[in-house]
């Protein structure tokens, strides 16, 4: 064996190092990316973190109760509330009223119904003629050549006319007597007062009781066995003397539930006469006012 290949046997054999496999891209593109965090046994999942969820606006209807509660009043909103307050009790009232007379008519006879309706008729015809009056006063005034001699003698008709209303002139003419005998001595102040003023409603010009004058300002009060009028005592027999229609007269003290049949409840005897003359002759004297003056320039 030659020397060579002696020590060719001899060496040992060494490998030649072999070239590295080219990097795949994955493997490169996972060293780029930073290293995974491990998930710690300590720290929640996320799905189990609770999340906070908004909380719901107000609806419609608690927005509606925040509107009006608590309710803020302004001046003029208290006014109008007032204002409205007044009238739907004005208008309670008025409707109450129109029921009791309703009320108080349908159990009229046809005839009490006939004789109201006839005295509602009058009413309304004797206005009108007062209408009638006065504007032809009025025309008088404006195409009278001497107008100041033809207002002196409308102002002299009228003080008469003013001096019957007070009772401090005496007055005639057609009317009604009414005569109460209270035998009872059941008949009060209130009754009597009742009576002057369905007398005055039915158009009563002048009024006199047993010998007292009645007028606007007459007060009427119970007096042991009678009746003070103005503080004048008087008894019974009642004895109304009435200047006024007839026709209107007699049948607003006979309507049902007028002042003959709460009289008649009372036990009293009621007659009531017409008559052509009746003559109020009872006087008061004319009082200054103290404090009241005329207004006229």
């Amino acid at each position: 064996m030659s020397e060579r290949e002696h020590d060719e046997t001899t060496r040992p054999a060494v490998s030649r190092p072999r070239p590295a496999p080219p990097a795949s891209p994955a493997a490169s593109l996972r060293k780029e990316l930073p290293a995974e965090v491990p998930v710690s046994a300590s720290a929640p999942a996320a799905e189990d973190v609770p999340q906070e969820r908004p909380e719901p606006g107000p609806t419609g209807r608690q927005r509606l109760v925040a509107g009006l509660w608590p309710p803020r009043v302004t001046r003029a909103q208290l006014i109008v509330a007032l204002l409205l307050f007044g009238l739907g009790f004005g208008l309670a009232v008025q409707v109450a009223s129109n029921s009791d007379t309703d009320s108080a008519l349908r159990g009229a006879r046809q005839e009490d119904l006939v004789r109201i309706l006839d005295e509602l008729d009058d009413r309304t015809e004797r206005l009108e003629d007062e209408k009638q009056g006065l504007e032809k006063q009025r025309d008088e005034l404006e195409n009278s050549s001497d107008q100041a001699e033809e207002a002196r003698k409308q102002t002299i008709e009228k003080e008469r006319q003013l001096g019957v209303l007070a009772g401090t002139v005496a007055a005639q003419g057609t009317g009604i007597t009414m005569t109460i005998e209270d035998s009872k001595g059941t008949v009060e102040a209130d009754m009597l007062l009742d009576a002057v003023q369905e007398l005055r409603a039915a158009g009563a010009e002048a009024i006199q009781v047993n010998g007292v004058r009645v007028v606007a300002g007459t007060y009427l009060t119970d007096s042991g066995n009678g009746v003070g009028v103005d503080g004048n005592k008087i008894t019974a027999p009642y004895r109304f003397k009435v200047i006024g229609k007839p026709q209107d007269l007699e049948p607003a003290l006979n309507i049902p539930g007028g002042v003959v049949q709460t009289l008649e409840k009372e036990q009293a005897t009621v007659t009531v006469e017409r008559s052509t003359k009746i003559v109020v002759d009872a006087l008061r004297a004319a009082k200054r006012p103290d404090y009241a003056r005329s207004s006229s320039q």
